[in-house]
């Protein structure tokens, strides 16, 4: 049976889905099932799962718990191959076998050597008709996360900017500039909800003395850890950062040793410490965030300040790029940004391109 419109119409409610948990489902990707089968003639959704947070139970035993004995005969829109390794409960490839589904139509390939292809083979071995690659880029986009920490051992990194109309980040001296329309920082915050970490520089945290948490209401407990890049430990602790700490987690990537002070302060204030490897440029940034994945961190925003995002641009650590373009010019005294959407580094093509009330936002993926 070839893949119709109405699998990818499936599919891409499957991976609406997804977005629901995601950055909530721990070191497992947040990954949606949708069982679908005829009733009366009519296609009918009979079932649909959500990889639960804290990561367990996955989507698709979710989904055939709550179709019942409706799943049999059923297809199966899943968003990433079924696993195919025993844990604590058996693979998810197994119990749609089980099951009685007729039908996966998946978006794409775990590259979890433990699954890779396997799960689809348990599939087909149980005598169910699979299709893959369904809606492959927008599945991977969702689930970019897990599979850059699968592939390449560190989180998904994502350079969020908001410049001003003559390519400008914020004026120093002044703390934090206003450049961006409420619209455009309310969707930024929707950014931050669905992402584990947040990326800053001591400096822009000595200017700003920012809090990094999520402030659309309701999502105030999906604020993601925050972290600051602070060789030299100058956070101060009655920072807003330290303060909120025991809140909100706070992680302090430095080359300090725990006998220092400033070590000592932050620490007791409840800030975590990530102890760094030292360059001639600062934090050795491939070490650091090879640290983050094995803490089980799969995606990291960096956002404050443009000597941190120079960094991880040169050390060709970025993955995406979001840019937020405001109306307004701040003048000859504004700090530049390290690119703009007519600068932009090699190897990026733009995605996607998006009107927030006077502002701009671009999106750019790395294609290499």
């Amino acid at each position: 049976m070839a893949v119709s419109e109405f699998d990818r119409r499936m599919m891409a409610a499957a991976i609406r889905y997804t977005y629901r948990h995601l950055g909530r489902t721990g070191t497992n990707p947040s990954v949606a099932t949708i069982l679908v089968r005829d009733v009366d003639g009519m296609p009918v959704i009979v079932g649909r799962g959500l990889t639960a947070i804290g990561g367990r139970p996955h989507a698709e035993t979710e989904a055939i718990e709550e179709a019942g004995d409706l799943a049999a005969g059923s297809t199966a829109y899943v968003t990433l191959e079924p696993c195919a390794h025993h844990g604590s409960t058996p693979p998810c490839a197994d119990a749609l076998v089980s099951a009685g589904i007729s039908r996966v139509v998946a978006a794409t390939t775990d590259p979890d050597g433990r699954v890779s292809g396997l799960g689809y083979k348990i599939l087909e071995d149980g005598g169910i008709e699979v299709e893959t690659d369904v809606l492959a880029p927008a599945a991977m986009k969702a689930m970019a996360g897990y599979l850059t920490q699968r592939r390449f051992a560190r989180p998904h990194v994502t350079l969020k900017l908001a410049l001003s109309q003559d390519g400008k980040i914020g004026r120093k001296g002044s703390g934090q500039v206003p450049i961006t329309d409420p619209l455009s920082n309310h969707v930024s915050h929707l950014l931050r909800a669905t992402s584990d970490v947040i990326a800053i520089g001591i400096n822009t945290a000595l200017e700003d003395d920012p809090s990094l948490t999520c402030r659309l209401p309701g999502l105030e407990n999906r604020s993601p850890i925050r972290l600051v890049l602070d060789r030299e430990l100058r956070l101060p602790p009655d920072s807003a950062l330290a303060r909120s700490a025991r809140d909100y987690p706070v992680i302090i990537a430095t080359t300090k040793p725990p006998d220092d002070e400033r070590y000592r302060q932050l620490t007791q204030a409840g800030c975590q410490m990530l102890a760094c490897e030292e360059t001639e440029n600062g934090i050795a940034l491939p070490e650091m965030l090879e640290d983050l994945c094995g803490k089980g961190i799969m995606t990291v925003i960096v956002e404050g300040g443009a000597a941190v995002a120079q960094a991880f641009l040169e050390a060709g650590l970025v993955d995406r790029i979001r840019l937020y373009i405001g109306p307004e010019a701040i003048g000859e005294d504004g700090i530049a940004a390290p690119l703009s959407p007519e600068i932009m580094p090699a190897g990026f093509v733009k995605t996607a391109a998006a009107r927030f009330g006077p502002d701009w936002r671009f999106e750019y993926e790395r294609s290499e």
